[in-house]
């Protein structure tokens, strides 16, 4: 079976992403990166915007190494080149209440100390996830669907991740079977 080397998981916030990519980077040894951790350099004492070219030059370099899986809800130019190099793209399509209810859980258990999180859990950060989430719904989605047609030959939409390992890859080619 050829496996993939390079693929990019799409989806909003409490998509099941970042799970998906530690799923899949430990079950095919294969490195992980969250597209956060391009657009900020994470310090102790706060986080730090990378500049416009800084963000594209880290992403390149990653992008550059032979295997990778990045995962994000960033579909902006700066990362067309992760979709256009992608052997396979993910776009998890999670049910909105789901992925309102995993906002919600994951706020709660970030404040209690029992996950962690890189960034600090504000009140103010949890009402913009929940409105990120909206938007997403309603404007980033659609966009996505008309986006990725070009690259309806390396992608595959799921609703549901828990199932996604076994059926992403396929006997055949090594792409999603549609």
């Amino acid at each position: 079976m050829k496996l993939p080397r390079r693929i990019h998981i799409i989806g909003s916030v409490g998509s099941g992403k970042t799970t998906l990519a530690k799923v899949l980077s430990t079950k095919f040894n294969i490195p992980h990166y969250e597209l956060d951790n391009v657009v900020w350099i994470r310090k102790e004492a706060g986080d730090i915007r990378r500049t416009e070219q800084e963000k594209i030059d880290h992403l390149k370099a990653i992008i550059r190494t032979e295997t990778w899986i990045i995962e994000g809800v960033h579909y902006e130019d700066w990362v067309a080149q992760s979709f256009h190099h992608a052997d396979f793209i993910i776009f998890l399509d999670t049910n909105y209440f789901i992925r309102i209810y995993r906002i919600i859980k994951r706020f709660i258990l970030q404040k209690l100390g029992l996950e962690k999180s890189n960034y600090k859990p504000t009140f103010a950060i949890f009402i913009n996830l929940l409105k990120w989430n909206r938007r997403f719904e309603e404007i980033v989605k659609p966009d996505l669907c008309h986006k990725f047609e070009m690259y309806r030959d390396k992608l595959l939409v799921v609703t549901n991740k828990s199932k996604i390992v076994e059926k992403s890859i396929s006997k055949n080619n090594g792409y999603a079977s549609k």
